[in-house]
């Protein structure tokens, strides 16, 4: 696991470079990704030749740079924290799993041999932010858009990991624009990175752009703004998986405002036999909102980001009919949890945070 750097003079009469080349044909043969870099004709020292001391020293600092995460390594995580929460705690990547990091790792060769392709560099800035390492991601899209300044896609997912971060004014500024660079433009599938258990994506640039820029509008609580945003995104939903789930925060931005029936009056396209493929925790609260299932009806997801998403909905809800204290427990169990890098997880934060002011 991990990145892996190798070194070697092809004059070497102490570590034959024969014993180089058999580790890296061991490397091949078990499928291992690397980086190498053989200097002709120098010795074990690797000191010979004008230029050949620095040129190492740099090679080897580059690689530290983008390899190496800056900081002091906490004893409890392998890896720095990649955001601060909006309670002020630090926040820690999960343990990887090993399918997760081959898949990276893949993007990342990818992106290493085409590296000013957009597709690769989106590839591998997902890949890197399944793992939890946002920074790396934000970096990888940062990069992108220096090469596409006009790629949408690029500000839609580096928008997405600032939201991750806690950075809404980034994210926001990175939708915003977004939003506008396709304007007039045809909207286009958007492939999956964790697909659902048909392999059917069922979201879209356009519709990804609103979705998120609404979200950061109501996580910073600007509710005016996030209705207006999902409400385009609304008009642009492809499918019933995208109208539930905008249905649902929509439906609770209104209720922020004070616009109780205009809320109601979204879910009345909402049934129970509707056909949805991935959104089904957003599905079955839009159904609770609407009075058609009760609270101990709601079905636990496998994944944590939907039961995230399905606690906060329903926190959300008591707080919107006077349950204060019972949507604020139920909002601090939340944040107590794991998967701070879900929906759900973020707004609780972010109410809690405003709670506390």
């Amino acid at each position: 696991e991990g990145d892996l750097l190798l070194i070697h003079g092809t004059g070497d009469d102490n570590v034959h470079y024969q014993g180089f080349e058999r580790l890296v044909n061991e490397l091949i043969a078990q499928g291992k990704t690397f980086d190498m870099m053989a200097y002709p004709n120098r010795s074990h020292g690797i000191s010979e030749g004008e230029g050949t001391t620095m040129h190492l020293y740099r090679l080897m600092t580059s690689y530290l740079e983008e390899h190496l995460e800056p900081g002091p390594h906490p004893a409890e995580a392998s890896r720095a924290p990649q955001a601060t929460s909006f309670l002020g705690r630090p926040l820690y990547p999960p343990q990887p799993a090993v399918e997760t990091l081959e898949k990276y790792r893949a993007a990342k060769s990818r992106w290493q041999a085409t590296p000013e392709d957009a597709d690769a560099i989106i590839w591998y800035g997902r890949r890197a932010a399944y793992l939890g390492r946002y920074d790396e991601a934000i970096r990888m899209y940062s990069k992108g858009i220096e090469l596409h300044p006009d790629d949408a896609r690029l500000y839609r997912h580096r928008g997405h990991r600032y939201i991750s971060t806690r950075q809404l004014e980034n994210a926001i500024a990175d939708f915003e624009h977004a939003a506008w660079l396709i304007e007039g433009s045809e909207d286009e599938v958007e492939p999956d990175g964790m697909p659902n258990a048909l392999g059917i994506p069922v979201s879209t640039l356009h519709s990804n752009i609103w979705y998120h820029l609404g979200l950061a509008y109501y996580l910073s609580g600007d509710y005016e703004r996030a209705e207006t945003a999902y409400a385009q995104r609304a008009a642009s939903s492809p499918n019933n998986d995208a109208l539930v789930s905008t249905a649902h925060w929509r439906y609770m931005t209104l209720r922020r405002l004070g616009r109780d029936d205009e809320a109601c009056a979204l879910l009345v396209g909402i049934t129970p036999d509707m056909e949805i493929i991935e959104n089904s925790a957003y599905h079955q609260l839009c159904l609770l909102y609407k009075g058609v299932l009760d609270e101990s009806d709601l079905v636990e997801e496998e994944s944590s980001s939907s039961n995230a998403a399905a606690a906060y909905g329903v926190a959300n809800w008591h707080l919107a009919n006077g349950d204060v204290e019972g949507g604020t427990r139920m909002l601090e169990k939340i944040v107590a949890g794991k998967g701070w890098a879900a929906f759900g997880y973020i707004a609780a934060e972010a109410d809690l945070a405003r709670m506390r002011e």
